[in-house]
């Protein structure tokens, strides 16, 4: 019954591809990683015994496992086949994601689907191919920058960085969509876990030390949520009008 169950599964051949070609491309870059500080050690004669790597990777572990583990169950949905890149390269809060769910919005195709997940797959790999040519640019020129870098003024416009980026994943979330059809209040049960935090953060009970753990715990609450209204009517799947009187005016 198993077998039969497990045949009748099939993936398109770009979704197939990718997650074959993801598979082998991780295989070969947690090989890479894992092996340059080894070779590095053995090279320069400076490889630290098991007691002085111990002490810092158990605080490293600490924080990064649940982090980790959260944004994998997080993510994966938004990026799909796109997720082995994705997470390979880093830097998802603040420029994956932010990248990915704008190409989304300018392609006009929705997450969780073929279309979406190879958006995703090409908006993370152009922006990592960006990301590397600019620092290798910036490191060739750092010389001639750096009294730039340095400016008062430069630095003030540096603070509002990370925000600007936040609020193209906004933008993003909060927009309607260019898809047939939209989800009605789909940012309602977001609400609850929102909440939930806020009042941590006030109390001082959370900090951005258990970040991950948080992530982890309001997850399935948010899922649970998500599900209730679903059930009362409240979270629906209903036509998305603008789309459909922009097609019209189209034709």
């Amino acid at each position: 019954m198993a077998k039969e169950k497990k045949a009748q599964i099939q993936l398109d051949p770009f979704t197939d591809w990718a997650h074959k070609t993801g598979r082998a491309f991780m295989v070969v870059f947690v090989i890479y990683m894992v092996a340059i500080p080894f070779i590095m050690c053995a090279v320069y004669g400076c490889m630290p015994s098991f007691m002085q790597i111990l002490p810092g990777a158990v605080t490293i572990l600490a924080v990064m496992a649940p982090m980790s583990i959260a944004e994998v169950g997080s993510y994966t949905p938004i990026l799909g086949a796109s997720s082995y890149l994705t997470f390979a390269s880093g830097n998802l809060m603040n420029l994956k994601i932010p990248c990915i769910i704008e190409a989304q919005r300018l392609a006009k195709v929705e997450q969780s689907t073929v279309e979406g997940e190879a958006i995703a797959l090409i908006a993370t790999a152009v922006s990592s191919a960006v990301t590397i040519i600019l620092l290798a640019i910036g490191m060739l020129l750092l010389r001639f920058i750096a009294p730039i870098l340095e400016a008062p003024a430069l630095k003030t416009a540096s603070n509002y960085l990370l925000p600007s980026l936040f609020g193209c994943m906004s933008l993003g979330l909060l927009g309607a969509g260019g898809g047939k059809t939209k989800i009605k209040n789909r940012l309602l049960p977001a609400a609850i876990p929102a909440a939930i935090v806020a009042i941590l953060v006030i109390l001082g009970i959370a900090s951005s030390g258990i970040a991950g753990i948080l992530i982890i715990v309001m997850i399935p609450i948010t899922i649970l949520c998500a599900r209730i209204f679903w059930k009362k009517g409240i979270v629906a799947v209903v036509p998305n009008e603008k789309a459909a009187k922009k097609e019209e005016a189209a034709e």
